[in-house]
Formats: C-alpha cells, structure tokens, sequence
C-alpha cells in the first residue's frame, strides 16, 4: 500500500513538474508579445523605465501564467523528489524556444532543434531512472531530518561559502567572473529548494487538520524560503545584468541542478538504495540535459539550418582534398583563374598551417 502511495505521488509529482515547465515557458511568449504590442503601439517600453505594460491584458496573462506554473513548481516538491522536479525545470527553456519559434518568429536553427532533443531525451532519461525518496510525511519527521549532522555540516559549509563571496570575492571579482554571482545564487538555492519541500509537507499536513501553524519549523522554514530567494533574485539579476543571458543560463543551470541534488542526497538519502544502472542513468540524463541547454543557449545566434549542411560538407572536402582540383578546374577556365589561383593559395596556405608548416607565414 505504502509503495502505491509512493508511486502515485511520484506521478502527481511528475505530472506537475512538466505542467510547471509548460507554463513558465509559456509565459514567457505572452509577455514577450505584449511588449512586443505596446512597441507597435509607441508606448514607452519596459527597458526605457515606461509601465504600460501594467495596461496590456497579454502580459498580464504571462504573469498570471508565470504565477501558475510556479505554484505548481512549488506543489511538485511536496510529491516527488527534489532530484526529478529541479531538473525538470530545463523544460521550460525548451517549451519557451519552441514558442517562440512560432508564435515570435524567432529561428531555432539546426542546434536549437538538436539542444531540445537532446533535453527532451535526457529528461526522459531522468524520469525513468528517478530516485524514490525516504518518506517524509509530517513535520516532526522533517525536523529530524534537518538535524542531521551531514545535512548540519553541509548547511553550515553553504552559508559559510555564501557569506565568503558575497562580502569578500564579491566585491572584488563579481564584475569580471562569471562564477562568483552565479555560485552564490544557486548554493543558495540549493537550501531554498530544501525550506520549499518542507513546506510542501506543511501544507499537506495543514489539509489534512493538523495544526501545522503552531509547530516553529513552519514559521523557521517560511522565514528562510523568504531570505534564500531574495538573495537569489538579487544575484541572479546580477549575474544577468552584466554576462550574456546566453551564458549565465546553463552555468547557472548546471550549479544550481548540482547543489540540488548534492542537498537532496544528503537531506532525504535518495541515492541510497539506488541500483548501479539507476545512478548512471540519473547522471546520464543530467549530462544530456546540459548538453541539450549548451546547444540550445550557446548558438542560437548562428544562422546554421540542415539547408547549410551540405554546402558545409562540401566546403570540408574541398579544403582537404581541393588543391589539385581546383589547379584542374583553373587551367578550364581561364575566365576565373585568378580568382581560383588566389582560392589555390588560400587553401596552401590553409594546408601548410595545419600541418605546423613554417613556410606558410
């Protein structure tokens, strides 16, 4: 009865995940198109410091959206384990590149395409290969968890890291590394991840007639959900204002992801009774979900589609195998021999760098 109760949270769990993700990435389209809107209309726009967004019914409908696919974010920690739902959360990237791609007229060039496969195999990966979690069901049981002394050590080493680069590495490097605003926002997250599935536990016991509200642990765990995600959203904006968007979402992605599950491990023992193939498949699906968010993020300003693969291929031969061809096709038209005789030199040139030739500069 007990491993059916499991299983059917796992799926409520997952069913939520993938709803959150659909969502988050959809209201991101709406937002975008009523900017876009109130652009067309000549209204003073966001980035300009106008508010007349404020009057546009579609980025509204994003908000709400947004609002949507968080609480359900929020719900499916209470449901399935922290190491199914966070990575999950790549969906939305996903969801929000497809959208746009039909309903902005933004080009998902040939790496974008390959970067979602890849993100929908690893999540499927993942989702096969999940870890069951030690139940938890009220909060006394969460408090015994949270006094762990690995998850006490672990806790302490996060804040005492996070106090480090936030008033000393911060300062100094936070403008010029990448590393340092990220870092802080997703080891923080890590423990923010952790104050959300115990309140999700809350929650459950505060339906069923508990008195939750007079326990401390809920009003503790309230208090630092506020303080984690603050700190978060400060960060983040950071990190965001001075990087590439393009490059801080998979960095942050991959840290954040990793904290996650480092924290889930420790805290609920996920991987404990987990077989060999089970571990390497989790990992594996991760791996592929970053790989998929690097394609998708890293290149999405190149102009690539399978129209240019062949041209490409072709220009590939051509460089390894095209002096002597070119040479004969020049002496078969003297029309175009010089333009072929500075091709011939080019690729020489090409040729004798590759293979270390001091002859070529």
């Amino acid at each position: 009865m007990s491993q059916t109760r499991g299983r059917y949270d796992f799926c409520i769990g997952l069913v939520l995940a993938m709803s959150s993700s659909i969502f988050i990435g959809g209201s991101f389209i709406l937002k975008k198109k009523g900017l876009l809107r109130l652009a067309r209309k000549g209204s003073m726009r966001a980035g300009q410091g106008g508010h007349a967004y404020l009057k546009e019914w579609l980025w509204w409908a994003g908000l709400l959206s947004m609002g949507a696919g968080e609480v359900a974010n929020f719900a499916a920690y209470a449901f399935a384990p922290a190491t199914l739902v966070t990575p999950l959360g790549a969906l939305s990237v996903l969801v929000s590149a497809i959208l746009s791609s039909f309903f902005l007229n933004e080009k998902l060039n040939l790496h974008g395409k390959i970067g979602c496969l890849l993100s929908i195999l690893g999540s499927t990966v993942m989702v096969i290969h999940a870890p069951q979690e030690e139940e938890v069901e009220t909060l006394n049981e969460m408090s015994h968890k949270l006094g762990d002394p690995g998850f006490v050590v672990f806790a302490t080493l996060v804040v005492i890291v996070s106090l480090i680069l936030i008033f000393v590495v911060g300062p100094r490097h936070g403008q010029t590394n990448i590393l340092v605003y990220i870092t802080i926002c997703s080891v923080i997250g890590a423990l923010s991840v952790s104050c959300v599935k115990g309140l999700g536990i809350a929650i459950k016991e505060l339906l069923a007639g508990k008195p939750v509200l007079k326990h401390p642990l809920s009003w503790i765990l309230l208090l630092s959900l506020i303080v984690c995600v603050s700190t978060q959203i400060n960060y983040l904006n950071r990190a965001l204002d001075i990087f590439n968007t393009s490059i801080v979402t998979p960095i942050y992605y991959v840290i954040f992801t990793t904290s996650v599950l480092t924290c889930s491990a420790i805290l609920f023992k996920e991987w404990q009774h987990m077989a060999a193939d089970d571990i390497i498949g989790t990992f594996s699906g991760f791996l592929t979900i970053i790989v998929g968010i690097f394609l998708l993020h890293a290149f999405k300003d190149v102009n690539f589609t399978l129209a240019n693969l062949p041209v490409s291929l072709r220009k590939d031969d051509r460089e390894a195998n095209g002096t002597l061809l070119s040479t004969y096709d020049c002496f078969n038209h003297e029309e175009e021999s010089s333009a072929c005789l500075g091709e011939i030199q080019s690729t020489e040139s090409l040729s004798a760098r590759r293979n270390g030739s001091l002859s070529a500069f």
